[in-house]
């Protein structure tokens, strides 16, 4: 199995996943997501009044300049082991 399945295996057993990681996990994992998926963060920053925006933003900004594949590695790491600790 290549990287790319194993990922797309990890995005459907986060899906599955009955207990909450914590909102420091969640936003780590949307940055690892999106740096894997889209790359580095294009945007400007989100209005600082919208703070989900702006978490969301920091997630991604976190994860500036790592490899597709590395985010995809550290990404489905990361869900395997929380799945292993429900």
């Amino acid at each position: 199995m290549n990287i790319q399945e194993e990922f797309e295996e990890a995005i459907a057993l986060s899906k599955t996943l009955t207990k909450n990681p914590g909102n420091a996990m969640l936003q780590k994992l949307y940055g690892l997501y999106k740096q894997a998926t889209l790359g580095d963060y294009p945007h400007e920053k989100p209005a600082g009044f919208d703070m989900i925006a702006m978490a969301k933003h920091e997630g991604w900004k976190t994860q500036q300049g790592k490899p597709a594949q590395e985010a995809m590695r550290e990404y489905i790491e990361i869900i395997t082991q929380l799945k292993a600790q429900e």
